[in-house]
């Protein structure tokens, strides 16, 4: 599978992984998964960042990504990649591959480590290289430690298997860059610059807020496609404040606190992550239902 195999226009959504008294809530995670592709999402991503994928074992990884795929309806699943070493990463690309109908990767740099703008190409080039699946690199420096700058991902571009750029960078000058070249899709990944990424070209996001409000969210992105600006601007007056309090605190906490009053699931997160507090909760849900 190459270079635009995967159409991402679309509102995809990074879920959360629903824990019960420790164990991750199959159950749960159906349900809202079921719930989500009834919305017309574009797809999924599991076990990414909002999946707190970092407290999951591998085994608990491959668990959370079966359930996601069984429920999603056909919609396409991108699954969270991680680690420092590209070996390793490659082979777990490899064996997730051959284990399920996955449709391509996330993959984040590796953290702590900092790696040289060299050193994160060979990294992504090296995991691209072995996967099966396309790739979709995933720039979070607030996460990771490290930039992936523009000229780097430019080079990484023409690469058969690395499709897309999830963006969480916040660089309006590096966004325009990679939408000028065009050979990568740009995804946003801050869900508050959605409206303005949108707007200026990208084809798609990566959105958590989506999963609290997933029709408004899917509407907002038929809008802009529509050209429909007026009513997107006016919509987005509405979803904007949700998703700036969704994200007051550590993700995916607030999120979580929402979800769970909505019903779909336990408001646990596994430590060090803790659950959010009333405060933010509270104005979470009352944006929510300003939507």
């Amino acid at each position: 599978m190459e270079r635009g195999a995967t159409n991402f226009g679309g509102i995809w959504i990074p879920l959360v992984t629903p824990f019960r008294e420790g164990r991750v809530d199959r159950p749960a995670l159906a349900r809202v998964v079921k719930h989500l592709a009834a919305h017309e999402v574009a797809g999924f991503v599991a076990c990414g960042s909002t999946g707190e994928a970092a407290m999951l074992d591998a085994d608990e990884q491959a668990e959370v990504l079966a359930t996601t795929l069984d429920a999603a309806q056909g919609l396409p699943v991108l699954m969270g990649l991680s680690g420092a070493r590209p070996e390793a990463v490659a082979a777990r690309a490899r064996q997730l591959a051959d284990a399920h109908a996955v449709a391509g990767y996330l993959l984040p740099a590796p953290a702590y480590v900092k790696p040289s703008q060299s050193g994160l190409a060979a990294y992504f080039e090296h995991v691209a290289t072995a996967s099966p699946r396309p790739v979709v690199v995933y720039d979070i420096p607030a996460r990771t430690g490290v930039r992936i700058e523009v000229a780097t991902l430019l080079g990484l571009a023409a690469h058969p298997r690395i499709v897309a750029v999830k963006d969480c960078s916040g660089d309006r000058a590096a966004a325009e860059a990679l939408l000028a070249d065009g050979r990568l899709a740009l995804l946003c990944g801050n869900d508050d610059e959605l409206f303005d990424q949108l707007s200026r070209g990208a084809v798609g996001g990566i959105t958590a807020s989506a999963q609290a409000a997933p029709a408004a969210f899917v509407e907002l992105y038929r809008l802009l496609a529509a050209q429909r600006l007026h009513e997107a601007r006016a919509l987005w007056r509405r979803l904007g404040p949700l998703a700036r309090c969704l994200f007051a605190e550590p993700n995916p906490a607030p999120l979580k606190a929402v979800l769970s009053r909505q019903g779909w699931m336990h408001d646990e997160l596994r430590a060090p992550m803790q659950v959010a507090s009333a405060v933010t909760a509270e104005a979470a849900l009352q944006a929510l239902g300003g939507v």
